[in-house]
C-alpha cells in the first residue's frame, strides 16, 4: 500500500466516523451531513483511481 493510499484511507475513515457520529446527534445538520458525505465520496474516488493506476515495476 502505498503513503497516498494509506493516507486517503485514513481520511475516509475519520470523514466516515464524523458522518456517524453527525447522523447518531439529536438534530443531526444537514448541511454539514452533505458536505460529509460529499467529502467522503471525493476520497473514495480517487482511491478507486489509485487503485486502478498501474505500478511501474
Amino acid at each position: 500500500m502505498s503513503s497516498a493510499t494509506y493516507r486517503l484511507t485514513r481520511i475516509h475513515r475519520r470523514v466516515d466516523d464524523a458522518i456517524l457520529r453527525e447522523m447518531s446527534r439529536r438534530l443531526p445538520d444537514s448541511l454539514r451531513l452533505l458536505r460529509l458525505k460529499k467529502l467522503r465520496l471525493a476520497v473514495k474516488d480517487r482511491l478507486a483511481s489509485l487503485m486502478r493506476k498501474p505500478r511501474a515495476s
